[in-house]
Parts: C-alpha cells; structure tokens; sequence
C-alpha cells in the first residue's frame, strides 16, 4: 500500500481532541459521563435484561466509530495520535452491571454515579464504557423498575454534540424498535489500521512544517481584524474593560472524588422568564439561573468575590457545509467564549439584562474575536509543543493562574420521547470534567419538555453540591415569580389594567363634557 492510500484510510486526532488528552492526569479526567434512565413498563414484557442492552449495543455499533477503535500514540508524542482499531474490541468489557443498594434513594445514585465518574477510561481500549444501575424504582419521580444506563466517553473522542450523535444511533423512536437514525444492516465503519513507526516519523515531520504554515497563514486572515484593535487603542477609542478572573473556592486544587447532583425544571416555564428582558434566548436564562445560584451559594460561604465570576462557555461551531461528515469525524469542534456572570449585582433581573448584553455582545466584539482566534491557531500548534505545554500547566497550575472559574455547558437533547429495548428514557443527565484552578462544570440540557442542571465537582470544592442545588432552585424560582408578577401586571383585565382603564375612561369623560360645552 503507498504512502498516499495509507493517508486516505488512517484518522489523527485533531488538535482540539489531542487536547483534552493531553490536559489528563491522576486527579484531572477529561470525559464526559451521558446518563439516561429508562422505563421497562414500555418495553415487551415490561423487562428489560441485561443481556439485552449488550445485544443492542452491539447491533448498533456500525452507528458510529467511537465504539471500536482506540488510541494509539506516536513515540515522544512528535504528532498527533491516531485512531486504530481495537483488535482485541469485546464488548462485554465496555457493558458492566450492578444496583443501588437499599433504600435506592436519589443521594445513593448521585454518590453511584460520581464513583463511575471518577475513575479513569482504560486508554488502551476504545474509550468509552457503559454502566447499567438498576433499582432506582424507589426515587421520587422515578417510574418502577427504573433503571439508568450511565455511559462514559473521553472528550478526546466526542464532544457534547457528537455525544448526543453517539447516543441517536442507539435510540428509538417507539417500543417496537424504530430506529432514530435509519440503518443500513450492510454498512461498515472503515478500517482504521495501524501505521508503523516509520509512516508516523515521516508524516509527523511533514506535519510539523505545515503546523507552522497554518499558524502563520491563520494570523494573516485575522490580521484586518486585529489592525483595527490596535488603531482603535492607539486613536485612543474606548476599548472594552480589561476582565479580571476573581479569586474563589472554585479556583483551588481538585481532588480525585468528584461529586454530582441535579435539578429538573419544566422547559415551558423558561418562555415567562425569558419575557423579562427584550429578546433573551434560553441559553440567557440558564447564565442567569446560573449566576443567581452562584451568588447565593458564594455568599452563604462568605466567599462572594467583588468582581463578577466568569465562565466559560462552549459554542459549536459545526457547519454542514463543507468538511468531514459527523460519522467521520466525531470528535470536538467547540470555540470558548469566556463570558460574564455578573455574580457581583444584586437584583435578579438587571443581573439577566446584563448578561443578555455580555452574549449578545460576544460576536462583534474584541472578547469574541481573541477567542475565536486562539480557538483557530491553537488548531495548527504542533503535537508536541501541545503536549509539553499540557504537561506544564498541569504541573504549575498556580503558577498559570485562573482563566475562568467555571464552565458552563447547555447542549439541547431531543424534545421527542425515545427509547432503548422498548423501555422509554424518561430523563437525561449528565457529569463533566473538572480541573485544578477551574473545579465546577454545570452542566444542562434538555429532553422532552424538562431541562435539567448537573453541577459536577470534587468533595474539596463543594462539599455541599446538595446546597447548590437548592441554590438553583431557588434562583430558577426568583426570576420564574418575577416573570409571574410581571404577566399579571400587564394582563389584560389585571388590577394594574383596570385603574390604567378608568383613568383614561375619566380623562375622556372630561374631554367629552368640555366639547359637548363649546358654544
């Protein structure tokens, strides 16, 4: 086989999935943990086996090839990895099974579901595992015979859109077995086979000089934008506030032990609240859930800083024009914009407005396009000066410093019910990572009519995630009461209404007499 065949049918690792790979180690781990809990009432015979869900699994993993191949590392990390085959794939390796002890309440799962987070992917294999927990009948609002299967997928592999892709091929969307995404029982992954050192050396110094190529020919494209910033500071224009990352008990060192909680609210009642600001989107409404929560958590521990907190939050910057297809590549293709909490103002709704402007304000300005522009040149950065640069900020976070405080993530599920087996997943939740010097990742999402708020983080961090929790039900309800009060003060025939009414009706009154007198 020549070189140029050998290019066509071996995958790398991009530079964003070589990333989070990189940025592992003992204490700071990269996947995501996708949890859906599951009805067997649904399913035929109202039971779902074990050995079922292994059956399904494996029908289905020609949906996508994250389930059979691994990672395999250039030596001294002089590029990029590549994805081959695993040729010892077993998936009864990937699928393990167990059950909530007694009573099976809803503290023991999140503790269940925190202990399989924690732990490590096995690198060596394709890097996801799923973990069936069954006896969760017992937890409030949980039908019976409930069960969840928890699925763990490095972030080197998938991001949160792709994770959501992974999952359509499993799906259904009825009982009887209809599959999400049409199957074609004759198609096949492609080979993902494994080069020799010798193909790695020469392609990894044929990529290092088109890294630098790229770099260079990416800060020429952005070279206008970036003219008129500097025209703009030396004209002496009003440039943005320099941004500071206050210090919090976010930003300490993580600890190995994570933990986990949720709060589920009704989707319908995000319409009300976004009514309070002019043209808020519900991606503004969870910020601002969001920082309510952390302000209220902050100051119950007297640790609310001055400045406002700041959080990252990805965007997906996937086109359907052009480039590779979802199934080809499904690893990451995410931008960061660090965003604004405005955790430092008191009142709920202006704190809202605030943020509306902060998001609505990320794509012309300056903020928007330095992160885009690393997002693009840290793209073309070498393996290896990646690799090493990992390396020394794991190493010296301290020394690093704060980038953010926390990262917060709304992915959007399917808002139709689906099904696996037959048994019909009545919720969705999720964990993701956390890191030193950046220990919360509040993560939501959406499924069929109800978005829920997973806060992922390690026992030294938040010790008491059950706290912030109701932190953000109580958040959720101050802006869900402000939209109520504000609906009834302007719905028509409101107290407020019928004054204004009677007013004007007197005021007309007074200018009818006074015509009906003119001589």
């Amino acid at each position: 086989m020549g070189d140029r065949d050998w290019g066509q049918i071996m995958k790398q690792l991009s530079s964003q999935d070589a990333q989070f790979l990189y940025a592992e180690d003992n204490k700071n781990q990269t996947h995501v943990t996708f949890v859906v809990i599951c009805d067997p009432s649904t399913a035929p015979g109202s039971r779902v086996r074990f050995k079922q869900i292994i059956e399904h699994v494996e029908s289905r993993v020609h949906t996508s090839p994250i389930y059979k191949r691994r990672i395999l590392h250039v030596p001294l990390e002089l590029d990029f990895p590549y994805w081959v085959d695993d040729e010892y794939f077993d998936i009864e390796y990937h699928i393990r099974h167990s059950r909530l002890p007694e009573p099976g309440d809803w503290r023991q799962f999140c503790i269940h579901l925190s202990r399989f987070h924690s732990r490590p992917l096995d690198l060596n294999r394709p890097p996801w595992e799923m973990y069936v927990i069954e006896g969760l009948g017992n937890i409030e609002g949980y039908p019976e015979g409930a069960y969840a299967i928890a699925t763990k997928i490095s972030h080197a592999a998938a991001d949160g859109t792709a994770v959501i892709n992974f999952f359509g091929g499993l799906y259904d969307i009825d009982a009887k077995g209809t599959p999400v995404i049409p199957l074609d029982p004759n198609s096949r992954q492609p080979e993902h086979r494994k080069p020799t050192p010798l193909q790695m050396l020469k392609r990894g110094l044929e990529n290092q000089v088109r890294a630098q190529l790229r770099v260079a020919e990416t800060i020429l494209k952005a070279a206008p934008a970036l003219a008129e910033t500097v025209l703009d500071t030396l004209s002496g224009k009003e440039q943005p506030p320099k941004r500071v990352i206050p210090d919090s008990r976010l930003n300490q060192g993580t600890s190995p032990h994570k933990v986990f909680d949720a709060a589920v609210f009704d989707l319908k009642d995000f319409k009300p609240i976004r009514t309070l600001v002019e043209g808020a989107t519900i991606n503004d409404v969870v910020l601002a859930i969001s920082s309510g929560a952390l302000r209220r958590y902050l100051e119950h521990h007297k640790d609310l800083p001055d400045e406002s907190l700041m959080s990252f939050v990805p965007v997906n910057i996937r086109s359907d024009k052009g480039g590779l297809k979802e199934d080809e590549n499904p690893g990451n293709n995410i931008s960061m914009m660090n965003t604004m909490l405005f955790t430092n103002i008191a009142d709920p709704v202006e704190r809202f407005k605030a943020i509306h402007e902060e998001t609505q304000g990320h794509k012309e300005s300056k903020i928007g396009l330095s992160a885009r522009l690393m997002t693009d040149v840290s793209r073309h950065i070498p393996a290896s000066t990646q690799f090493l640069a990992s390396r020394f900020v794991l190493s010296n976070s301290a020394v690093v410093g704060r980038i953010t405080n926390l990262i917060i993530s709304n992915v959007p599920g399917p808002q139709v019910p689906v099904y696996m087996n037959g048994a019909k997943v009545v919720r969705q939740i999720g964990l993701g990572p956390i890191s030193d010097q950046m220990g919360m990742f509040l993560g939501v999402t959406s499924y069929d009519g109800l978005i829920s708020f997973m806060p992922t983080s390690s026992r030294i961090t938040v010790p008491d995630i059950d706290f912030f929790v109701e932190c953000l039900r109580e958040s959720f309800n101050e802006l869900k009461e402000t939209a109520g009060k504000q609906a009834r003060g302007a719905a028509p025939g409101s107290k407020r209404q019928r004054k204004r009414k009677s007013a004007l009706s007197k005021v007309n009154a007074r200018v009818l007499i006074k015509k009906t007198n003119v001589k």
